[in-house]
């Protein structure tokens, strides 16, 4: 990498491939996309992007990382600039519309598995902090006795009912005049009659035990 470059330079090349590669990673295929066209993309030579990173892999694991760090932001702001009550949501808000404005990012985040994801601990970390914002809220209705169970296994819950609209929608399997946030809503509905002062979650699938 050439010493003239700053730490602001080194930064913002990266952004800038990684904005390339977001693009290119859903459109083509992460397996598809080569070293070569991501660096077509941004108007450089073929070895300049592995100045910057190892291989391959590692700029997936930095899309993925940014991703879910930006997805983070947009429910942590949601959670702490909302009064408690109109938090749950505030939070779902955030999260379709990060999903439908962001929907590259979103892809990458949860349609793809790297299976050398522990090789990037940036991307662990960006992931778990991701997993944390959609339980903070409930955490709360727990605490308050608006809500009984296990936080963990409520969390996934809602999150099944946020995430499979969206990726319905995604790949056009709604039916016309069924949007993913219509279909969300009536599930968040259905999921609060399960579970807000109730002393069992919904019938949970078989071989689980219920939540207490």
């Amino acid at each position: 990498m050439p010493k003239n470059l700053s730490d602001t330079d080194i930064a913002a090349f990266r952004d800038r491939l990684c904005d390339a590669a977001e693009r290119m990673f859903v459109e083509l295929g992460a397996a598809s996309v080569t070293i070569r066209q991501l660096a077509a993309a941004v108007g450089v030579s073929p070895m300049t992007p592995y100045r910057y990173f190892k291989d391959k892999e590692a700029i997936l694991a930095a899309v993925r990382a940014r991703a879910f760090d930006r997805h983070a932001d947009v429910l942590e702001h949601a959670y702490y600039d909302t009064a408690p009550e109109a938090r749950p949501g505030a939070i779902a808000e955030a999260y379709i519309s990060f999903a439908l404005d962001y929907p590259e990012a979103y892809k990458l985040m949860f349609d793809i598995a790297q299976p050398n994801e522990a090789d990037y601990p940036d991307l662990i970390r960006a992931g778990e902090r991701s997993r944390k914002t959609m339980t903070l809220h409930l955490m709360d209705e727990i605490a308050a006795g608006r809500m009984t169970g296990d936080p963990t296994f409520i969390a996934h819950m809602y999150w099944a009912a946020l995430h499979g609209p969206l990726m319905l929608e995604f790949s056009g399997k709604l039916p016309k005049g069924i949007t993913a946030r219509a279909l969300i809503g009536a599930l968040l509905v259905t999921l609060d009659r399960g579970t807000l002062n109730s002393d069992r979650l919904l019938p949970l699938a078989e071989g689980l035990s219920p939540a207490a």
